[in-house]
């Protein structure tokens, strides 16, 4: 006779027992790490013989609350899983990002970004209340009113502060379809004008809005990626076989329109993670004709990244052509949207990639968020590039470049790659005295590490 399903709550209050548990094993002088299949950090860390933290337990959805439209997630539960179980009620997070692979609490303490963040900002906003495993060793719950000091630093703070092993999030009606218009633009000022027209009224040409992104190929040639959500039946397109999605935005002059079921449209990047799969062959029709559909998503090409990186096969392969290492260009940064078509301008003439992807945000909220402190009430543009250039002389010389600029422009850069910055130049952009406050609450032993040595000392 089989033993009785453990139901959802319990399993994960089990889980949770594992995790402290684990936590409490790993010696005082050794580094803490999550043990989890994925991750989409972009930046290289230091060994540690340490075992990783149990997280076996903390990756499903708890439940869903229709009729409040809320629901209860373990931490490490991926979007993909999370969608799933959110879809057959109507519903989906306020924010889904790009990736399957990226986690509810990886997109809360390390930010997230998609089209729907022009109107219900980042991920983390639309959290009513966490769980956390405190640098302490304890699990507490943190909302606006308990713990608010921890709930309000929480983001952008990548494990520094403690894990979210349940998070109770906002969602969203969604219907079955998204309609889309893709409206070509010769000129970066005239997209950026549009841009700022349809987060100020939801609209574009008298019709709504409800998605919003884009891409650069070049100063003359920008696209943005305008959705609508629709129940009306009809054909719909199929971007995970032959048919590559950044490309069929692309046209000529005006307007085109496509559909995709509201499923489609979430992991529209996914499937070529964005345009990056390209560096693997796998945009090549012949290759792409015998790559298993099933292995056409971020999680494989992320796989291959690190094979890469491991045996170093991208600079060895550029030896063998006599032509220098490259660099690792990978991050996004976020742009007050006034200075956006500078900022591209300036990037398109001074780092060789394209294309590069827009994603407009507004914050929900009416408070700053201290460890990512971009103004509310003011819209910016997350501008994603995701390639490599040659090496400079000088250490990250393209990136700490595009630092530079990036901080002329009053701009904000995401911290999953990697970064440059001095130590007093990085307090001042991410928390200061308000982050190391909440540490010294919540890790008064210092068992994690602290921000700055993760960023940027990649420790």
């Amino acid at each position: 006779m089989s033993a009785p399903a453990i139901d959802a709550r319990t399993a994960h209050a089990q889980g949770v027992e594992r995790l402290v548990e684990s936590y409490r094993a790993v010696p005082e002088a050794s580094a803490v790490r999550l043990a989890k299949p994925t991750s989409n950090l972009f930046r290289s860390r230091s060994a540690t013989d340490a075992p990783g933290l149990d997280t076996s337990g903390l990756t499903h959805v708890i439940a869903v609350d229709p009729e409040a439209r809320t629901a209860d997630v373990a931490g490490m539960c991926t979007y993909e899983d999370l969608v799933a179980a959110t879809l057959p009620h109507g519903l989906a997070p306020l924010v889904v990002p790009q990736l399957k692979t990226i986690t509810l609490g990886g997109a809360v303490t390390g930010l997230g970004i998609e089209s729907t963040s022009f109107r219900n900002g980042l991920p983390h906003e639309s959290v009513l209340e966490m769980d956390i495993l405190t640098g302490a060793g304890e699990v507490v719950t943190a909302s606006p009113d308990e713990h608010a000091d921890l709930f309000r630093a929480f983001p952008n703070s990548y494990g520094t502060l403690g894990y979210a092993v349940r998070l109770r999030i906002e969602l969203e009606p969604v219907l079955p379809f998204v309609a889309l218009t893709h409206v070509r633009f010769h000129d970066l000022g005239e997209l950026v004008a549009a841009i700022d027209r349809i987060v100020a009224t939801g609209r574009h040409d008298g019709e709504r809005v409800d998605f919003l992104d884009g891409v650069v190929f070049s100063a003359e040639e920008a696209y943005l990626c305008l959705g609508a959500k629709t129940a009306a039946s009809g054909p719909v397109s199929d971007y995970t076989g032959q048919r590559i999605f950044y490309r069929s935005i692309r046209h000529d002059e005006g307007v085109t329109h496509d559909r995709l079921t509201v499923h489609d449209y979430l992991w529209r990047w996914d499937t070529d993670w964005f345009w990056c799969s390209a560096a693997f062959g796998a945009q090549h029709p012949l290759v792409r004709r015998f790559w298993p559909r099933r292995y056409r998503r971020s999680r494989s090409y992320a796989k291959l990244m690190r094979l890469e990186r491991r045996f170093d096969l991208g600079d060895r392969l550029e030896r063998l052509k006599r032509r220098p290492p490259r660099e690792r260009v990978i991050q996004d940064v976020e742009i007050p949207i006034e200075r956006t078509a500078e900022f591209v301008h300036w990037f398109l003439a001074n780092v060789p990639i394209e294309p590069v992807w827009l994603c407009p945000l507004r914050l929900r909220d009416d408070a700053a968020w201290p460890v990512y402190p971009i103004e509310p009430a003011r819209t910016y543009v997350n501008v994603g590039f995701w390639s490599t250039v040659p090496v400079g002389a000088t250490e990250g010389e393209t990136n700490r470049l595009i630092e530079a600029e990036v901080g002329r422009l009053d701009g904000h850069k995401s911290l999953y790659s990697d970064a440059f910055y001095g130590r007093d130049e990085f307090d001042a952009l991410y928390g200061g005295d308000e982050y190391r406050a909440a540490k010294a609450r919540y890790d008064p032993d210092s068992r994690l590490l602290d921000l700055y040595a993760k960023a940027v000392q990649r420790r």
